[in-house]
């Protein structure tokens, strides 16, 4: 639905909105951020109702450390098309902040541009699928850093 009004609203302002394969990969990632950011928050939500809360667990969830780890899990699983979104994510040139390692932020942007790709693309299932399973690997690598630091 969030796709179908934002296309209409392009169309209504003149503007065609581009074939998902010809996007940035860093837009797509930067797309993939921002679903997957809203995805992990309303997950949490039962957790606590302290925004606070919310707010870091979502933050470490989402950092490129750990979407590195989940795709280096989910990488093997991916779909012929979805190996090339991969790619060209893990390729794309930007800056690499200092809270991860270069193959850490490429992973990481590789993870959120495959995700673009698939919400733009329109493929739910797969999309929640994707997000379902980087949600509880993730969860199991905070959990046995956790118990590691005891």
């Amino acid at each position: 639905m969030l796709k179908e009004h934002t296309l209409a609203a392009c169309k209504g302002a003149g503007v065609d909105f581009p074939p998902t394969k010809q996007i940035n990969p860093i837009l797509l990632a930067y797309i993939g951020d921002v679903v997957f950011s809203m995805y992990i928050r309303l997950r949490l939500l039962p957790l606590s109702s302290h925004v606070r809360i919310v707010h870091d667990l979502g933050s470490r969830m989402v950092s490129a450390v750990y979407q590195c780890q989940a795709m280096q899990e989910l990488e093997a699983s991916l779909s012929e098309d979805e190996q090339a979104i991969f790619r060209r994510g893990r390729n794309a040139k930007s800056m690499v902040p200092k809270s991860a390692s270069v193959h850490e932020y490429r992973m990481a942007t590789a993870f959120e541009a495959l995700l673009g790709y698939l919400f733009l693309e329109e493929r739910e299932a797969r999309l929640e699928e994707f997000m379902d399973k980087s949600f509880d690997i993730i969860t199991e690598k905070m959990n046995a850093k956790k118990e590691a630091g005891k």
